[in-house]
């Protein structure tokens, strides 16, 4: 686990107060990613009286190494873009519920309930739900009984544990040129296998990587099994156009395939797409009166950092103006 992070979760709970169940809060935020902080930063500038509640704070954006791109840096360290949003966030006096996770989102007359992990029940007027993604699993034979012994999802927080081994990166997005750069820089070989035909990451990622001589590449493949004891020793794959199966002999594999909304909590309450993502209007509103929706959980397109922080920030000022209509603040 990545100590920098925890160290400053803990910080935060030094100084934050916990979520009050016994208070009937303005605004609840569920999440701590770019579009919750966003939102935090936002609805707290508007003199809401808001909570959040959240398993840890910046998201997947410490999954990563760096951000490029990001409003007035060509590129930042991802890690220290986080700890920024945090910072920023912590110097509101918000409450927050720190670890803690929402199970069941619904709603009593004009106030919403929010059943959490913690075995309490939080209260708010309007509610903005910016849980983000997870990792995509594979579901093959040995990816679970591996992850943590060579199986693994953040090359962030385990990359170095793959020093001069062979590694497998699974997919074909720019998440797994990303990978493969960063095991590079601990100097591992790898083999990329994508599902698909061709590859998806960005021209300038590809470029970089074909230049690479520790890569390979087998595209319109798929992943049968990883196999092991203690640790991965290998994974068999096939080409998608034939029967012949190849056993590659490896120390790793790194899955980055893509990504689930993290819904559960939602789940019958609010209306969902075919890929389960909270399906939102223009101003983050979704099919529940109050309920807003921000982040890489909505139906919003082009899954970006930017683009989450500015849908937290819609969403926030959708809820002031939702609560301030009804008379509510």
């Amino acid at each position: 686990m990545n100590q920098k992070k925890g160290s400053l979760n803990k910080a935060f709970l030094d100084k934050a107060k916990d979520c009050d169940p016994q208070v009937v809060y303005d605004l609840l935020i569920l999440g701590g990613g770019p579009a919750a902080m966003s939102a935090a930063i936002y609805g707290a500038r508007k003199m809401l009286h808001l909570g959040i509640i959240t398993r840890d704070f910046g998201g997947q954006v410490r999954e990563t190494t760096e951000v490029e791109n990001w409003l007035g840096f060509q590129a930042i360290n991802a890690m220290d873009l986080a700890d920024m949003f945090e910072e920023h966030v912590k110097s509101f006096d918000i409450s927050v519920s720190l670890p803690v996770s929402a199970t069941k989102v619904m709603k009593e007359g004009d106030v919403f309930k929010v059943q959490s992990d913690d075995g309490k029940t939080y209260s708010s007027r309007a509610l903005i739900f910016a849980t983000g993604n997870r990792h995509r699993p594979l579901n093959v034979p040995g990816e679970k009984e591996l992850v943590g012994r060579g199986v693994a999802y953040c090359s962030t927080c385990d990359a170095p544990l793959f020093s001069g081994k062979k590694v497998v990166v699974v997919g074909g997005g720019n998440s797994a040129f990303t990978t493969a750069a960063d095991l590079l820089k601990v100097d591992a070989e790898v083999m990329f296998v994508n599902y698909e035909k061709g590859w998806q990451a960005d021209e300038v990622l590809q470029e970089r990587m074909q230049k690479m001589e520790k890569v390979r590449f087998m595209d319109y493949s798929q992943v049968l099994s990883i196999e092991g004891k203690d640790t991965v020793e290998a994974v068999r794959v096939k080409r998608r156009d034939g029967e012949k199966e190849e056993r590659l002999e490896v120390g790793g594999v790194f899955v980055e395939i893509g990504l689930l909304p993290n819904n559960e909590s939602v789940k019958g309450f609010v209306d969902l797409n075919d890929n389960g993502e909270v399906i939102i209007d223009c101003g983050c509103q979704t099919s529940v009166d109050g309920f807003f929706g921000a982040g890489d959980v909505t139906t919003v397109p082009h899954k970006q950092i930017i683009i989450a922080a500015g849908e937290g920030a819609k969403a926030a000022l959708s809820a002031y103006d939702y609560l301030v209509n009804r008379s509510f603040v």
